[in-house]
């Protein structure tokens, strides 16, 4: 069985790291103009037809010791994001700072010192693991590859257990079909603790789970960043999960950043027009608060020929000809922990909006298309 970790092996480490670079100012990750486009092939002689958007000009960073949530509807790049990343796509255009550090450039971190300290945690919780392997090899493996000896390796991957709640001398020689889920996400977490990286990317870490296992999780989770100073960048669908563990929260509409900016300001007080529809499609557990009507209506844009100017403006019920004339930015200093920013026509004063410099909140129902104003 699994047990929630005690105390005694998650006690808070000193604030600091050994390999910290930058300073307790210098972001974590920085991501500058990011993109990644997926050829398709067609025709008689197989050439490049056209192109799949998937991260079309991306940028935002993640502040040391923080959680960063990113949100958005499926296909809006969440995943393909975190894959390049940690460099398991090759991106066409970007650059990536870690810790102050270019990343894969000349007098910069290498991509085996990047792997060292950014980890990610996937999905899927069974095909991420070896099935041939114990899961104390699993955990193993990484150290063994990066030049410590064997027997320090298995040792490191008992300790990992224990910190992750399963009891080395029950789970060590199991493989991963005798695991239910919530213990091979275990497993997993583990594993990317074995190099003591800085960062973790965790894409949908806890979304295949019941909630209660889900909750042990999260709350591991916690524990886990106390005690090792850790990082995260953390990928979810369900919004309530992402406000309970994030510090601020990314918002991400087919390829591009709509907004970001502090966790309470972004679910209180969004400022995007895709942002207050997504909230409004949560779950709620209480009848009186269901909604008649969908928050968003349509389909999102083919990402191979997206829309001019604003990519929500198809569905978006505030779109004026402006919106397709201009694409909106998120603007400058949208880096800072405090900033609360928008890629909207709506939030500029000088834009050329009908609504230019209101919030979304004070725009009374009346003067709203009725589809919008029944799910504000």
């Amino acid at each position: 069985m699994s047990l929630q970790p005690s105390e005694r092996h998650l006690q808070a480490v000193k604030p600091g790291h050994p390999h910290d670079r930058g300073g307790k100012a210098q972001p974590m990750l920085i991501v500058e103009n990011l993109k990644k486009y997926f050829p398709i092939h067609g025709g008689l002689l197989n050439r490049k037809v056209a192109e799949v958007k998937a991260v079309d000009d991306v940028s935002f960073s993640v502040l040391k010791g923080e959680t960063l949530g990113i949100v958005g509807e499926s296909g809006c790049g969440k995943s393909t994001l975190a894959r390049l990343l940690m460099h398991l796509l090759p991106r066409d255009k970007g650059t990536l700072i870690f810790d102050g550090d270019p990343v894969d450039e000349p007098r910069g971190m290498s991509l085996r010192d990047l792997r060292r300290n950014l980890q990610m945690v996937f999905q899927d919780s069974y095909s991420s693991l070896n099935p041939r392997l114990p899961i104390e090899d699993s955990i193993a493996y990484g150290p063994s590859v990066h030049g410590m000896s064997r027997a320090k390796a298995r040792a490191k991957a008992r300790e990992l257990l224990e910190k992750v709640g399963l009891r080395p001398d029950l789970f060590a020689g199991r493989y991963p079909h005798e695991l239910s889920g919530g213990q091979k996400q275990r497993v997993n977490i583990a594993r990317a603790l074995a190099l003591d990286p800085r960062m973790l990317i965790l894409d949908e870490a806890v979304s295949a789970l019941d909630k209660s296992v889900e909750a042990q999780v999260l709350n591991l989770l916690g524990y886990l960043k106390r005690h090792f100073n850790l990082t995260y960048m953390f990928i979810s669908h369900d919004l309530h999960v992402v406000r309970y563990i994030s510090d601020r929260v990314l918002v991400m509409y087919l390829g591009q950043v709509v907004e970001i900016g502090p966790v309470e300001d972004i679910y209180t007080q969004p400022k995007h027009p895709y942002t207050m529809a997504l909230l409004a499609s949560r779950l709620e557990i209480d009848p009186d608060q269901r909604i008649d009507t969908p928050p968003i209506v349509g389909d999102p844009p083919n990402p191979i020929n997206p829309p001019s100017g604003c990519r929500f403006r198809t569905r978006c019920p505030l779109a004026e000809p402006i919106c397709a004339e201009r694409t909106p930015t998120l603007g400058t200093g949208a880096f800072a922990a405090s900033d609360h920013r928008a890629a909207c026509h709506v939030t500029n004063p000088v834009a050329g909006h009908s609504f230019a410099g209101r919030s979304l909140q004070s725009i009374a129902p009346s003067e709203m298309p009725a589809r919008f104003a029944e799910s504000a």
